[in-house]
């Protein structure tokens, strides 16, 4: 059982006792904290609120909307919702802030509160840590009787999403309905149940679901990893679909099988986007330290600087701002558009992807060929009985004579490849990352730092 409280909102597992697991309380001091931080900063007060599909979604939606309502903030409801909706939201229904209830790719028993800004973009450090401040310090007062803060709801944002993706430059719905395309879509139980067919609906692409109940019985670990995603390409080849989207549980990753049941690879999805992007509109690209060298290379090839950021969304946004990036995001297969809005988006990546793909009247599997060759290998260890400083100071020291990013945990890179050691923001774990040529040469790089830390 687990509680994380970070920079970024807090996370845990349903359940347990308070202050080691996600419970009532806990979350309700979380909301006030966050409500407080509105206040405090004369925020408008009003905050923009949104659901996936996990079991716990309406009791953790219930707890924190009547925490806000009992601060005097006004809440609008979206219910069942996406990250990027509630993002594109906030502005658009003039909010002080928002808040999305999901654990993203984590399993069922996870849940979260992730705190967003008036912009709808995830809060940076510095606010995440005021709050943090705020309810260590309990300085959280709740309003009286006659100044309790009204509840509504908004039904068509996730409308009003598919709306704005749809009408971008970048999206070719003559060239994507011409192709005729035949899809399937693992919606994982959740909340791509009820954004990714529309959004289909309006491009003119055939498609067949699976796992459409809103349930958060996720029918497979919901992080869309090659491993999980067995049932999606048997899908494909069953049906002899051109392609399969893959998504997770609150919509904000984005992963393609081939027509071969092959996996496109999540990293590749950034690189695919970027591309098409780039032949419109050329400039700069961001994504983070753990991701393929692909993107580097697509951005060269169309005249652009490329920059890679520390690993979150919040980081990769502060870069792109600040190179004034034309498109960006992780390579966990995250796009960030800010023609539309900065924060990681599938629906806009299904349709600028597909119509790249209908551009280019090629398969799947001749598409990816067609991008540079990198392999990525990701690994994790378990935290337990481990100090994070003590392990990259081995490995800084064993790797001293290369090239060392520190800017988030360590990043090696040699002319062969690169590996990327960190801490997890989700999850009590070390991640390692590796590229290389071969997939034989990024198993290789993983297996040594294990080595190391083991």
């Amino acid at each position: 059982m687990t509680l994380i409280k970070s920079i970024s909102g807090i996370r845990g597992t349903i359940g347990g006792s308070k202050g080691s697991n996600f419970t009532p309380i806990d979350i309700v001091e979380c909301t006030a904290g966050f409500g407080t931080w509105i206040l405090n900063n004369k925020k408008a007060k009003k905050v923009i609120v949104g659901r996936d599909g996990r079991i716990s979604g309406e009791l953790v939606s219930n707890l924190a909307i009547n925490t806000l309502l009992a601060l005097g903030i006004d809440v609008v409801d979206l219910g069942l919702s996406t990250t990027p909706t509630v993002e594109m939201m906030v502005p658009q229904l003039n909010a002080g802030a928002g808040i999305i209830f999901t654990a993203s790719h984590n399993p069922k028993q996870w849940n979260a509160l992730k705190f967003l800004n008036d912009k709808g973009e995830f809060i940076s450090a510095q606010e995440g840590e005021d709050i943090l401040n705020l309810i260590k310090e309990d300085k959280i007062t709740y309003t009286d009787v006659d100044s309790l803060g009204t509840l509504s709801t908004y039904k068509s944002s996730i409308a009003d999403h598919i709306d704005k993706v749809i009408a971008l430059p970048y999206v070719d719905i003559p060239s994507i309905k011409s192709a005729n395309l035949h899809v399937v879509v693992d919606c994982i139980n959740s909340t791509g149940a009820i954004s990714i067919p529309p959004l289909l609906d309006k491009l003119g692409v055939k498609y067949k679901l699976i796992n459409e109940e809103i349930t958060g019985e996720f029918a497979h670990n919901p992080e869309p990893l090659p491993s999980h995603l067995a049932q999606l390409s048997d899908a494909v080849t069953g049906q002899k679909a051109d392609l399969g989207i893959s998504i997770d549980p609150d919509v904000d990753r984005l992963a393609f099988v081939n027509e071969d049941g092959s996996m496109f690879g999540e990293e590749y999805t950034l690189v695919a986007v970027a591309d098409h992007i780039l032949s419109i509109r050329p400039g700069n690209t961001v994504s983070n330290l753990s991701s393929t060298r692909a993107l580097a290379d697509v951005t060269r090839k169309h005249g652009g600087r490329y920059s890679a950021s520390a690993v979150g969304e919040v980081n990769v946004v502060k870069m792109m701002k600040s190179t004034n990036a034309v498109i960006g995001g992780e390579g966990n297969g995250g796009i960030i558009l800010p023609d539309l809005h900065y924060g990681r988006d599938a629906l806009v990546g299904i349709a600028i992807f597909l119509s790249l793909y209908a551009s280019k009247k090629l398969k799947m599997t001749e598409l990816k060929a067609s991008y540079p060759t990198y392999f990525i290998e990701k690994d994790k260890v378990n935290l337990e009985g481990l100090n994070v400083d003590e392990v990259i100071a081995k490995i800084k020291k064993v790797y001293q004579d290369e090239h060392l990013n520190e800017i988030d945990g360590l990043k090696i890179d040699f002319s062969y490849g690169w590996v990327h050691i960190r801490k997890s923001n989700t999850e009590p774990i070390i991640r390692i990352y590796a590229e290389s040529s071969s997939e034989e040469k990024a198993k290789s790089l993983i297996q040594s730092i294990k080595n190391i830390v083991n």
